[in-house]
């Protein structure tokens, strides 16, 4: 059974072996990596009844957007524009600009929900939604990267995470929905950013409940990350 990992250090807790679907093997580095956030909260005078409708038809949008050629399998897998997740920005730089004129919505986080990228250790104290889904900001290590940083607060609730993912010899790091995932399974996702795999941080989204205005916004934008079909990155 996953218990509540009250008092526990995240960044401890990676180093411990969990099997999972992610590269199996973990390592611990301390060493000091820049670490910026994406999507400063808009204000809430900001938000108007036009942009509110317009949210309302970006969720059509975002779920009939063909995201096929996004993912890769068979030969395929380990190359490309969307093989390696560093940010969302980056993530999305590939499409072309027609799309972000007919797609303006595609190329936001949702409100409430920023990107945060963060070397190991994290310093961030997990705990679960609920037994064996989803994981919340229980607390920041006194001293550690994230209290440093300053931007992530107590009751965030992860959305995103990076993980690789090894297919025979080649392998992948994408942004993968976290809101379903157990907390072992999280870990392991987290441990799995090796610099053996060119990785020298974490990519992190979390929402801020106190901020979200729509949660199909949300889900939406998670299942643009989530893959069609029988792909080897499918989480649900």
């Amino acid at each position: 059974m996953i218990g509540k990992f009250e008092h526990v250090s995240l960044s401890l807790l990676v180093l411990s072996a969990v099997t999972s679907a992610f590269a199996p093997s973990f390592s611990y580095n301390s060493h000091h990596q820049e670490i910026s956030v994406t999507n400063m909260f808009p204000s809430k005078a900001s938000v108007s009844s036009s942009s509110m409708a317009k949210q309302s038809s970006a969720l059509h949008s975002k779920s009939d957007f063909n995201t096929k050629f996004m993912w890769n399998s068979g030969g395929a897998y380990g190359k490309g524009d969307f093989k390696f997740y560093n940010n969302f920005q980056d993530w999305m730089s590939p499409f072309p600009d027609e799309d972000r004129e007919l797609y303006p919505e595609l190329f936001q986080l949702p409100k409430g929900v920023y990107e945060i990228v963060l070397p190991k250790p994290l310093g961030i104290v997990f705990e679960e939604v609920e037994l064996g889904r989803g994981v919340y900001v229980c607390d920041l290590v006194e001293g550690g990267v994230a209290e440093r940083q300053g931007f992530i607060e107590k009751d965030d609730v992860l959305i995103g995470i990076t993980a690789i993912k090894i297919v025979g010899a080649k392998y992948e790091r994408r942004l993968i929905p976290a809101k379903d995932l157990s907390f072992d399974t999280i870990v392991s996702a987290i441990g799995s950013n090796e610099s053996k795999w060119g990785c020298d941080n974490v990519v992190l989204q979390f929402a801020r409940p106190s901020l979200v205005e729509d949660e199909e916004e949300i889900q939406a934008h998670l299942a643009f990350f989530n893959p069609p079909g029988d792909n080897p990155w499918r989480t649900s």
